[in-house]
């Protein structure tokens, strides 16, 4: 598809852009310490932050899969778009308040001042599991997604590309951490948002369609369909999606350190609430517009009366028939899609491992060797998966974060909702049973009803730690505990 030329074109670009980034945090540190990396100083202006979480909140992997998302539930996945915005106000009016109050460097540290020690810990080794193993599957799907675009053709090894790409990410984020990623995620949301718009000015062109007659043909087609009120037993019903969508959010944004860390790096409660909102509400016209490109590459292929491409193939295939006016801003969004989820989620680890696991915050040298390791794991994980080269087991690793913030959401609802003081020993053992349990209730569901889990699952995990924490629990929780609650 690309001529020799084309590729060294496309690589001079990408080098290019990780020169900005690093020109970009070399401006944004002078001087780092743990507190610029872990906290950003508490300085980070809110309208900052919010427009760059734009662009940390949808991965690689979204750039991917959205679009796709229309050739099998048409547009219904913006009612899960629409729950996200309720979730953003609790996590903003709810939970914001609890960690500013409590001045807290990891939220996870909630859970050790309220439930105690093996809680605490229990909380952030799910984190650390769940984050590692998330971000690596969708990391991995970008490297292949570029290996096989430009890189094979250069004769680069997939070695190669991954510890390159993630060599770079440490290089801008060693010194300064979180207080970088807050002005390179603005950088990388503005990339990712001009390559989506190019892409469709693209297909709009090949379609021979204005802007009004892009959103009337839209409208027109089949896929565009959002809602869904007569079918409960599908995973597409309104409800069923609209409360997972809540519920996500509440877990997957404010139980989540990576989410989170950015969010408590504003100079006060006032202007965090403000950045949390403001980006909740505009993930949803984000989320409509990869939407409305899947749809309008479906309209395109038929046009040209081509086989339509299911799913996660639907944008790839059609980058492969294009030319570079789709191949560079499709590199480049993708690229900065990946990388600003990425870079925040090694940022993420380091502290809630200096900070969770090895309460050393205040060690400059261990988070400096903490984070070059954690790299390092990252490049091993992404070759594991690669020299496994299955589908099924990076499916696998989706499935298992899934299951895994279930038990986060519990252990947060009991600090928060009740007066109770839990049974600190069992805890780790609750949050292990809980999602085992949710397996079982999901394959006897699915085989003897009939009925199967989607995201309300999340909801289920949560709800079955809860109780299980409840029942064990005694009395009213100590006075240190009563304060952090």
């Amino acid at each position: 598809m690309c001529t020799f030329a084309a590729i060294m074109w496309m690589i001079v670009i990408i080098l290019v852009y990780f020169a900005i980034l690093y020109g970009i945090s070399r401006l944004a540190v002078h001087r780092a310490d743990n507190d610029t990396f872990f906290r950003a100083n508490r300085q980070s202006p809110w309208y900052l932050v919010a427009f760059g979480m734009i662009g940390a909140s949808i991965s690689g992997v979204t750039f991917i899969s959205v679009p796709g998302m229309v050739t099998r539930v048409d547009m219904t996945y913006m009612q899960t778009c629409l729950g996200f915005i309720l979730g953003y106000v609790v996590v903003a009016f709810v939970l914001l308040p609890l960690y500013y109050r409590l001045n807290l460097t990891t939220i996870y540290a909630y859970l050790g001042q309220r439930l105690g020690p093996r809680s605490y810990k229990t909380g952030a080794s799910f984190f650390l599991l769940s984050k590692m193993t998330g971000a690596v599957a969708r990391f991995y799907v970008v490297c292949m997604i570029l290996q096989r675009f430009v890189f094979d053709a250069m004769g680069v090894p997939f070695a190669a590309t991954v510890t390159v790409m993630v060599a770079l990410i440490w290089l801008y984020t060693r010194r300064g951490g979180i207080k970088t990623l807050v002005w390179t995620d603005s950088f990388q949301t503005v990339c990712m948002l001009v390559a989506l718009l190019l892409i469709i000015y693209k297909v709009m062109g090949q379609l021979g369609l204005t802007w009004s007659q892009t959103v009337s043909a839209i409208a027109a087609d089949e896929h565009s369909r959002m809602f869904v009120f007569d079918d409960w037993l599908s995973r597409q019903n309104f409800w069923k999606q609209f409360l997972s969508g809540v519920f996500i959010v509440i877990v997957m944004t404010g139980l989540d350190q990576d989410m989170m860390q950015k969010n408590m790096t504003c100079k006060t409660l006032r202007e965090a609430q403000k950045d949390m909102c403001s980006y909740g509400v505009a993930f949803v016209p984000v989320n409509l517009l990869f939407l409305s490109l899947g749809v309008l590459l479906v309209m395109l292929a038929r046009q040209q009366g081509q086989a339509v491409a299911v799913g996660d193939e639907l944008l790839p295939t059609y980058i492969l028939q294009g030319d570079m006016a789709v191949l560079i801003p499709f590199s480049i969004g993708i690229v900065a899609a990946s990388f600003s989820s990425a870079d925040s989620a090694l940022t993420s680890l380091t502290t809630s491992y200096c900070v969770d696991i090895r309460d050393r915050a205040d060690d400059e040298r261990m988070r400096r060797r903490t984070h070059l390791a954690i790299c390092v794991l990252f490049v091993v994980l992404v070759l594991l998966f690669h020299l496994l080269n299955s589908t099924s087991v990076i499916d696998a690793i989706f499935i298992m974060c899934g299951y895994t913030y279930g038990p986060l959401l519990g252990l947060f609802a009991f600090g928060m909702f009740t007066k109770r003081h839990p049974d600190d020993r069992r805890a780790p053992y609750i949050c292990v049973a809980s999602p085992l349990l949710c397996y079982a209730i999901d394959m006897l569901s699915s085989r003897y009803l009939g009925y199967v889990f989607g995201y309300e699952l999340l909801m289920l995990n949560g709800a079955l730690t809860f109780m299980a924490l409840l029942l064990c629990s005694r009395g009213t929780p100590s006075a240190g505990c009563r304060t952090a609650s």
